[in-house]
């Protein structure tokens, strides 16, 4: 039996900017997901997949693919650290959503991992 269309005027769209990909993914309120997309999947590879061009190519597609399920508004989490966060943002709104909220939720270490050895020369 195939899964139905969800209709909804608010989401929930969570941007995951790394050092090698880009994930948008667009939830309901109550946090199901409705769809997402990534820059490997949107045929570019390797180093082409971490560029804010990269970035807005996807936030565009994800934009068309939720507005075509009826997102209107929606808020926007961002996590990571990568270059196309804020393409990833400004192209959401070009797909026609209306941005809500903006929210940066990148995780930062308390005293996180023990660094490397020192180099003596």
């Amino acid at each position: 039996m195939p899964k139905e269309k969800k209709i909804l005027e608010t989401a929930r769209i969570n941007v995951f900017a790394g050092f090698n990909n880009i994930i948008i993914t667009v939830s309901d309120p109550s946090g199901d997901v409705i769809c997402w997309g990534s820059s490997g999947g949107s045929k570019f590879k390797g180093a082409r997949k971490s560029t804010p061009y990269a970035a807005g190519v996807v936030g565009f597609d994800v934009g068309k693919k939720a507005y075509d399920m009826g997102v209107r508004t929606a808020s926007v989490i961002v996590k990571g650290p990568g270059s196309g966060r804020i393409t990833a943002i400004k192209s959401l709104r070009t797909a026609g959503i209306n941005l809500s909220s903006i929210a940066d939720m990148t995780p930062i270490p308390h005293n996180g991992c023990r660094p490397r050895k020192r180099r003596r020369v």
